[in-house]
């Protein structure tokens, strides 16, 4: 047997034939780094509102809403003419193509003097989050031996989450050093922004050196729009499929509405309180910090358990804790008070729960024939959630309460608490041989 046949090790993964060990520790290192250098706009963001742009604390949930509204339209359009040439050139160049689109981004925000200018930069974001995010799920899919496939899409979810609170805490407190230092606000925003762009250049530069070169021999076909329109969306007849559809929208918003409100809610009651931006934008970032290593903590309990017990049963559980989650803000009037840590440990489980329910049970209902059409309307409607939670999460966040983005979120998720119930009292079906596989979940 040639060597190109045999199959590397790294730890526990088996790689996929021709895939070297070189290429697998790159890309655990690239996942790690991938979403919390793309998260880590929210929080460079909100300092840059309130420091540099001084908008009225009023407005900011608007603004923030509408900024990710922008960025979310654009990365609708581009996900397909990413993926395109991502199988026409190679994984590698557009993967360390979005890092260097990264770093531009971080170069140009904290050097905005007006609003327009951040959605001219969100329009570099939206190029790189599609070639970051295209990159991280499609290089995810090419390296893994089938039999590790399972184990490495576990070991990315875990690396990516542990990124975004290392990223999220480490860089959320860096204006904060520079001013104690004897640096003014605007000047500390400006060099934590250079700092982050350096570091996602690096990236760039150790996806470029390791990861396989060339355009892959064999790969799936993507459905185009007009098959994901029609096939993905055709699918949603079968009740099972359109409840995973509906947990899609509301765990991608859920996701978005925390990265988005609960790092300018924290930091707006931070300013309210007295305290200069840099110190209330590391407050505000330490609670998100918090709802994401509740996360992390519970995925790893919350994955076997999916796997125990029929999967809109489990999605039903998923939709209640989270509505618990939401619906506790309620009671919390202050987010930077001592006891506000158990209602973002809530807010985070019942997030990802959601999220890990959505997936496991279109993992296990997407039809083997029409797989990639129903995982792109899967991911359709999720994007679709982004757009609609954030767009009026921001208005109701200037409007009505800093608390109603996530009070939505709640009621929505007790509608499809109800809906679970009916689909498995109804559509309840003993698994077939038919049935795709589930997709492992992190």
């Amino acid at each position: 047997m040639h060597n190109q046949h045999l199959s590397v090790r790294i730890g526990h993964l088996q790689l996929a034939p021709g895939i070297h060990a070189r290429h697998g520790w790159t890309f655990l290192a690239a996942a790690f780094f991938s979403i919390g250098l793309m998260i880590f706009i929210s929080i460079g963001q909100t300092y840059i509102l309130n420091e540099h742009l001084h908008i009225p604390a009023n407005e900011q949930g608007a603004i923030s809403g509408n900024l990710v509204f922008f960025t979310e339209i654009l990365t609708l359009l581009l996900f397909l003419p990413a993926g395109v040439l991502m199988d026409r050139i190679g994984r590698r160049p557009v993967y360390a193509a979005g890092f260097l689109l990264l770093a531009l981004t971080y170069v140009l925000y904290p050097f905005a003097e007006s609003v327009t200018a951040l959605y001219l930069d969100r329009i570099i974001y939206a190029l790189a989050v599609v070639t970051v995010a295209g990159g991280l799920s499609t290089v995810m899919a090419d390296y893994p031996a089938e039999c590790s496939r399972g184990k490495l899409v576990a070991a990315v979810g875990v690396l990516s989450g542990l990124g975004v609170v290392i990223i999220s805490q480490g860089f959320g407190s860096v204006p904060k050093m520079f001013i104690n230092a004897g640096f003014d606000g605007i000047t500390a925003g400006r060099m934590t922004h250079l700092i982050v762009a350096g570091l996602a250049i690096a990236v760039a530069v150790m996806t470029w050196w390791g990861l396989k070169p060339g355009v892959p021999i064999c790969h799936d076909e993507r459905p185009t729009v007009r098959e994901l329109l029609l096939s993905g969306f055709a699918q949603a007849r079968n009740p099972r499929i359109l409840l995973a559809y509906s947990a899609a929208f509301i765990a991608r918003g859920d996701q978005s509405v925390n990265a988005v409100f609960l790092i300018l809610w924290g930091t707006l009651a931070g300013k309210a309180a007295g305290l200069e931006p840099a110190a209330a934008v590391m407050g505000g970032t330490f609670i998100f910090v918090i709802a994401q290593i509740a996360a992390l903590v519970w995925a790893p309990i919350l994955g076997p358990l999916l796997d125990r017990i029929d999967r809109v049963s489990a999605l039903a559980v998923c939709m209640g804790l989270s509505a618990i989650g939401n619906l506790a803000l309620l009671l919390l009037d202050d987010p930077l008070a001592k006891h506000g840590m158990i209602f973002f440990i809530l807010l985070g489980i019942g997030q990802i729960s959601v999220f890990l329910g959505g997936q496991s049970l279109i993992g296990q209902e997407a039809p083997l024939a029409q797989r990639g059409a129903v995982l792109g309307a899967f991911n359709v409607a999720g994007a679709i959630g982004i757009l609609l939670m954030t767009a009026i999460g921001g208005q109701l966040f200037d409007h009505v309460d800093p608390r109603a983005p996530f009070v939505v979120i709640g009621f929505v998720n007790i509608l499809l608490l109800v809906a679970s119930v009916y689909v498995r009292i109804q559509h309840h079906r003993p698994p077939t041989a038919d049935d795709a596989p589930p997709v492992p979940i992190a």
